[in-house]
């Protein structure tokens, strides 16, 4: 093979394959007599496998240093090898499909957040949600759903999600009232009616997923986990509530100590 043919094979261009030879990662290969370089099939195998490191960040010294561990193994197993890659990254691909296929499913019904992409928990509390009103607060709920997603561990993410979708049946009468304390005073009459409606729509385990630092301070957590000299739970707590009314924080505050205390009783 001459440059350009082993280049096409392996995905990469000629100039590349240059810098190797220049960088000392893909030795010099035999010239034929019009001094034109002639390629096998081991200069193929690693030229890929130097195009493979790259491609996972590694830096070219990083890649010399990988492939000086190479030397005196069979073509079989540098083969082999290059197979398990290409089977990881079709996994990989994969995988990302299928994400890909139930976000694509969600957005042509419009139950995306313009922020997204979002993860596959939160696409399925999403569609358990089915089409909201035209609530104000409605909308407010879906930009601090999109945030926990965003901001929440993975592990945290998952069991919060989940423990979520038991409440979107009904999801429509706490937006209602969640909507009229829009002007209303924290000591409004109506916050611990509309708290009591949120805190039965949420499941116990809702407690423990909430965000520390939702409730009040003293449920804030222990200060060895302050980053910057505040929690990552009241950071968290403040974007939250810095976008709700003050009667609707007074509710929402409320209802996680009602769904926390009903909680330890239970315990």
């Amino acid at each position: 093979m001459r440059i350009g043919e082993i280049a096409a094979l392996v995905g990469v261009t000629p100039r590349a394959v240059r810098h190797y030879h220049q960088s000392g990662l893909l030795p010099e290969p035999p010239r034929r007599a019009n001094g034109y370089r002639e390629y096998g099939v081991r200069d193929a195998v690693l030229l890929a496998r130097i195009r493979r490191l790259t491609e996972l960040g590694l830096g070219l010294d990083e890649v010399r240093d990988v492939l000086a561990g190479d030397e005196g193994r069979g073509l079989v197993e540098v083969l082999q090898e290059l197979a398990d890659d290409l089977a990881r990254q079709e996994a990989v691909l994969r995988e990302r499909r299928e994400r890909l296929a139930v976000l694509l499913a969600e957005a042509r019904a419009g139950r995306l957040p313009a922020d997204g992409p979002v993860s596959p928990e939160f696409a399925a509390l999403l569609a358990g949600l089915g089409e909201l009103p035209a609530s104000p607060m409605a909308a407010k709920d879906r930009e601090v759903l999109a945030l926990l997603d965003a901001v929440v561990p993975a592990e945290d993410r998952a069991r919060l999600m989940e423990t979520l979708r038991g409440a979107a049946s009904s999801a429509h009468e706490v937006y209602a009232l969640f909507d009229a304390l829009e002007d209303a005073a924290p000591d409004d009459p109506r916050v611990e009616g509309a708290a009591r409606v949120l805190a039965d729509c949420l499941p116990d385990a809702a407690g423990a997923g909430l965000p520390e630092g939702a409730g009040p301070p003293e449920r804030a957590g222990p200060p060895e986990r302050a980053v910057g000299g505040r929690l990552p739970g009241v950071l968290l707590a403040d974007a939250v509530f810095a976008d709700l009314a003050p009667a609707q924080e007074a509710a929402v505050r409320l209802a996680i100590r009602l769904v926390q205390e009903r909680q330890e009783g239970a315990s």
